[in-house]
């Protein structure tokens, strides 16, 4: 068995045991492939984390940046109260509404809201609602703006808010500090931003499965 068919074992054995898919995410996965969006949705058991680190929160607000099909938000707003709110922006309106129909059939339509436009044009009329700080933000988004949703981040949420920044290894390459790529570049100036903020307090996490060679990056907000 190679290294990537282990891999993919261990993650359906854990999935089976600690992630099952429902129908409702099922479905989520099934539309979203049936619509043409890229297969690069968060696995079952990265799924399962996010919902665990938003309950671990109490989170009774979250904002989400990037949608795709609904999958992971899914999962963060089953951690919400039935007040609960989750704001979640995706820029494609094709993805969002595929995402706006797998979030109503999971029964979730009346504590997500799905904005649709670029993050960086939403966030700012989002900042002008004075909305309650979130409590956790979910950064899965074009990466190359990464340390621009980390402040945004900072700037709607309070002390002892949560963020995580999905994606961060890049297939290792965001060791090389002379690459020119977008997404090297936004993520390693996300990593330096999390490292010399004095408001947060984070780390990085490498892991392999389904999604191959990647990991994420988690940051809580300080006083």
């Amino acid at each position: 068995m190679s290294k990537s068919q282990t891999w993919d074992a261990v993650d359906e054995y854990f999935a089976d045991r600690l992630a099952p898919d429902d129908e409702a995410l099922r479905a989520a996965v099934r539309d979203s492939d049936a619509a043409g969006l890229p297969q690069i949705a968060v696995s079952p058991t990265q799924g399962k984390l996010l919902r665990l680190l938003a309950e671990i929160q109490g989170a009774r607000t979250i904002l989400e940046i990037g949608t795709l099909g609904g999958y992971s938000t899914i999962h963060l707003a089953r951690a919400l109260p039935a007040d609960g709110r989750l704001v979640t922006l995706e820029y494609s309106a094709e993805n969002a509404e595929v995402a706006t129909r797998n979030i109503a059939r999971a029964g979730l339509d009346k504590v997500v809201e799905v904005r649709v436009g670029a993050a960086l044009d939403s966030l700012p009329g989002l900042a002008d609602e004075n909305p309650a700080p979130f409590d956790l933000v979910f950064i899965d988004a074009d990466k190359a703006n990464n340390p621009h949703y980390i402040e945004w981040a900072l700037r709607l949420t309070r002390a002892g808010s949560l963020i995580v920044l999905d994606n961060v290894v890049r297939g290792g390459r965001v060791v090389d500090a002379d690459s020119t790529a977008g997404d090297v570049r936004g993520t390693r100036a996300a990593i330096d931003l999390i490292a010399e903020h004095p408001r947060l307090s984070g780390t990085a996490v490498q892991t392999v499965g389904t999604k191959g060679y990647d990991g994420f990056a988690l940051a809580r907000v300080l006083p």
